[in-house]
């Protein structure tokens, strides 16, 4: 997720708001193995983001930060794949 990472406040209201519309145990996928919300705020977040690269840099504004959001954790162990794309131009 890419968010403002100038506050702290924004990640924690960004966690808040998503437990409050997705909160734990109440989905069918929870008889399974409990895990059901954290399928829902996967979809919901989504699984990756593209981010230009100006001049060797990452695009993001001034007040810009890339967040790793775990919903089903925390993991001893998670892979993060980038992908560079050139342009020819």
């Amino acid at each position: 997720m890419i968010q403002e990472n100038w506050d702290d406040s924004v990640q924690k209201d960004v966690i808040n708001m998503l437990r409050k519309i997705i909160p734990k145990g109440v989905w069918l996928h929870d008889r399974q193995d409990g895990n059901g919300d954290a399928h829902l705020k996967a979809g919901l977040v989504g699984p990756s983001q593209s981010i230009p690269l100006i001049d060797g840099r990452l695009g993001l504004s001034q007040w810009q930060n890339i967040f790793f959001c775990e919903f089903d954790g925390p993991r001893s162990r998670r892979t993060i794949i980038c992908t560079v794309l050139r342009d020819d131009k």
